[in-house]
């Protein structure tokens, strides 16, 4: 049987509220997409900036101002 996943989408603001990241990913709950997202801000530099994270029903899981 195969695992159903969920799409998120992971968003960085700049300052003046540009965007700088618009990535969309798949993860299996919200749990691991928390995780997910937060890997990808630490790796690209990113996890002080203005960040969210969504579910595809537009649910907020992660985000820091």
């Amino acid at each position: 049987e195969g695992l159903i996943m969920k799409n998120y989408v992971l968003t960085v603001f700049s300052k003046t509220g540009e965007k700088l990241l618009d990535e969309s990913f798949q993860a299996k709950n919200d749990e691991e997409a928390k995780g997910i997202g937060e890997k990808k801000l630490e790796e690209k530099g990113y996890s002080e900036h203005t960040h969210r994270c969504v579910t595809e029903d537009a649910r907020l899981i992660l985000f820091h101002r």
